[in-house]
């Protein structure tokens, strides 16, 4: 079966998984035209930095036939957040871009950027515009011990030159100058998935995104199914190395494979080694060395069935002899 049956609604990250920069990923456009035909097909990102009218217009440019309703993203998390912490109308102080300040005004609060003006709270997300002034401002205010709401922790972002610094980044640099961290909203912590699921009344949702760390992590603190997708910040490598939480539910070369048969996982032992058969592809694991026993046709099967084996021993990558093979 494919990893789209049974699926109601599709849960997908944007930079990395449908686009690079202002380009299409391969093959995302018409694969996720494809999977429309029998899910819906939304997305769900921690970019805060446009709105969700600025997203889905960059998405029908691509060719997605989208609208604004379909984008779930982590300012709307954030606001529901602070919807808790703070009274209505009050004044909230901003550092981010219009993504953010956008779905803080539609909530009712006063938008502020100074620490003078003695704001309720700060809410914090990713804007290629923020800089130190910014940062300060929100350091200044924090010290009074108000509450303080983050979009997410990325670290990194995909962009078309390549990797840059994300979110995480600037959030750091804040919890250094004032000694706390802030409540986060965005991928992997819960709020926006549980937000996705009740908005979508989704019932068999799945999560694709390109990273373990926030979009598979936060798919199984939701208890949902996950498609890592190999088009963005984690590669092969990062797979066989995934925790226990971060281990996703299908491993997808691009989106094509959505609507694919997903090869099944054997498992055979033979005295203390145990065969791992994906496809025509098999590795053996022998204590903590994991090594290829039949390539096969598809490069893609022997790292599905070297992760299996991995993931089923409990074993940590560190302590593991693997087959460059089975990564390269």
């Amino acid at each position: 079966m494919s990893p789209l049956h049974g699926t109601d609604v599709v849960l997908a990250d944007l930079d990395g998984v449908v686009y690079a920069g202002d380009a299409a990923i391969p093959h995302a456009v018409d694969a996720l035209n494809a999977a429309s035909r029998g899910a819906r097909i939304a997305y769900i990102t921690n970019n805060a930095s446009r709105t969700t009218e600025q997203v889905s217009t960059h998405l029908r440019s691509l060719g997605l036939t989208t609208v604004s309703d379909d984008i779930v993203s982590s300012p709307q998390a954030a606001v529901t957040l602070l919807k808790a912490l703070v009274k209505p109308k009050a004044t909230i102080l901003v550092v981010g871009g219009e993504g953010l300040t956008a779905e803080v005004e539609a909530a009712g609060f006063r938008i502020t950027d100074s620490a003078n003006d003695k704001p309720a709270a700060v809410i914090q997300g990713f804007a290629p515009t923020v800089g130190w002034v910014h940062l300060a401002e929100a350091s200044f205010a924090l010290h009074t011990g108000i509450p303080w709401v983050a979009t997410n922790t990325d670290w990194t972002i995909p962009v078309a030159r390549g990797i840059a610094p994300g979110n995480g980044t600037l959030v750091s640099a804040v919890h250094l100058a004032v000694g706390r961290l802030p409540v986060f909203a965005g991928k992997p912590e819960r709020a926006i998935f549980d937000y996705a699921r009740e908005r979508f009344d989704a019932r068999n949702p799945l999560v694709v995104g390109d990273r373990l760390d926030t979009d598979i992590l936060g798919a199984n603190r939701a208890e949902m199914r996950s498609a890592l997708v190999l088009t963005g910040i984690d590669g092969p490598k990062q797979v066989l190395a995934a925790t226990p939480d971060q281990q996703p539910t299908f491993i997808l070369g691009d989106l094509r494979e959505l609507d694919r048969d997903y090869p099944e996982t054997e498992f055979a032992e033979k005295g203390e080694t145990v065969i791992v058969t994906v496809g025509n592809s098999a590795v053996t694991m022998t204590g903590h060395v994991v090594r290829v026993k039949r390539k096969g046709t598809n490069k893609l099967n022997l790292l599905r069935a070297g992760a299996a084996a991995i993931y089923r021993s409990g074993l940590r990558i560190y302590g593991l002899d693997v087959d460059p093979a089975i990564y390269s």
